[in-house]
């Protein structure tokens, strides 16, 4: 009797300890790796890297400011540190994700641990939709459509590419802003432009579609940032109309009327693909309202300079489209931390630090990313010092 009760005993604990083994190994490793699409706002080095083969111009990112405050030189990143790819990254006990080009060292390209496509200036469409309006592209010729590319190419087998997505998770975008910006900065009309969200939503929808069919369980979608408060649009529609602006921020209303539009679209779209692909967890990043909190709320975040560039060629937003950060003209703040703005059109790793921190945290995510897959998180700090 009682050697059955030991071993029945011993039978339970081994069992408990098995449970207990596996519920850790599933916190530690909900994810094995990050595979990431868009443009600037999460390009890790891609243009910087393979500068010769995708960039029409200057990368500008290549020399310091960026990257001065967190790697101590530039990698490529448009910003001064770390991006929203990389907090996520850190979360989840991951490594920061290396670019597609120039991200391996001694040859390994296995990627097992995350790879990303995104590239500074890419955008959702297809260039030859761009050129047939004709909106130039003086960055890359790159279109998401190329990043999905490069990404088949690293799979070689539907089986390989099935298992490695299935325990990966995908940051798509944000994509689609250069679609917008490179036709604004143009001349083009805001009813011209209006025409193209559409588009733009239903490609970066067929993109995740396609993922999906590749073996994808995991998708974080970003919306757009409130591009109505950033120095670049609103050094480029500047206006005596006090009636353009937000009161309160001093935003540039119909801007971000603009982006709340694509958003809007983007997540009727994500509505429509969860409901084709059920067992597939799609999540909406609201990169919008994570960030609007820090226009409205500046001084609760540790910002005391919201509209003007942290590094830039003067005007009344530090903004100059000839004088790029990093120029001998440009200057660059002291306290990059207490600005919002980089270089008056992505943002400083401060900002990129707290709009992590809605997206970990909650409640800008929808549904919320998996709690028990965050290990740590963004550890926000208020100053340089």
């Amino acid at each position: 009797m009682s050697a059955m009760g030991f071993s029945l005993g011993t039978a339970i604990t081994y069992y408990i300890v098995l449970v207990v083994f596996a519920l850790v190994g599933d916190v530690a490793g909900c994810y094995k790796s990050i595979v990431g699409f868009g443009d600037s706002l999460s390009d890790t080095g891609n243009l910087f890297h393979n500068s010769k083969s995708l960039s029409n111009s200057f990368v500008k990112s290549s020399v310091l400011p960026y990257g001065e405050t967190f790697f101590h030189h530039p990698t490529g990143r448009y910003s001064d540190g770390r991006l929203i790819i990389d907090f996520i990254a850190e979360s989840m006990g991951l490594p920061l994700v290396q670019p597609y080009f120039g991200g391996e060292s001694n040859g390994d390209r296995s990627f097992a641990e995350g790879v990303n496509f995104a590239v500074a200036g890419a955008t959702a469409m297809d260039i030859s939709f761009l050129t047939e309006r004709g909106i130039i592209n003086s960055c890359t010729n790159v279109s998401l459509g190329n990043e999905l590319d490069w990404f088949k190419q690293i799979c070689q087998t539907p089986s390989r590419c099935k298992e490695y997505l299935e325990s990966s998770i995908v940051l798509m975008g944000e994509i689609g802003g250069n679609d917008y910006n490179y036709a604004f900065s143009q001349g083009h009309s805001k009813e011209e432009v209006l025409s193209f969200v559409p588009k733009v939503v239903t490609t970066i929808a067929s993109a995740v579609n396609e993922l999906i069919k590749y073996g994808v369980q995991t998708l974080i979608v970003p919306g757009d940032l409130p591009i109505g408060c950033s120095p670049y649009h609103l050094s480029y529609f500047i206006t005596s109309n006090a009636s353009e602006y937000d009161p309160q921020t001093g935003c540039m209303t119909w801007l971000n009327d603009f982006v709340e539009y694509h958003n809007e679209l983007l997540q009727e779209e994500l509505d429509r693909l969860r409901e084709l692909h059920p067992h597939t967890t799609i999540i909406y990043a609201d990169y919008y309202n994570a960030a609007m909190k820090l226009y409205t709320s500046p001084s609760n975040y540790g910002f005391n300079n919201t509209l003007e560039a942290c590094c830039g060629g003067g005007g009344p937003y530090n903004y100059d489209p000839d004088v790029n950060c990093g120029s001998p003209l440009s200057t660059v703040c002291d306290s990059p931390s207490s600005y919002i703005s980089w270089d008056g059109s992505h943002l400083t790793e401060a900002a990129y630090r707290w709009i992590s921190d809605g997206l970990l945290n909650g409640p800008y995510t929808s549904p919320q990313i998996n709690g028990e897959c965050i290990l740590s998180r963004p550890k926000i700090k208020i100053s340089d010092s």
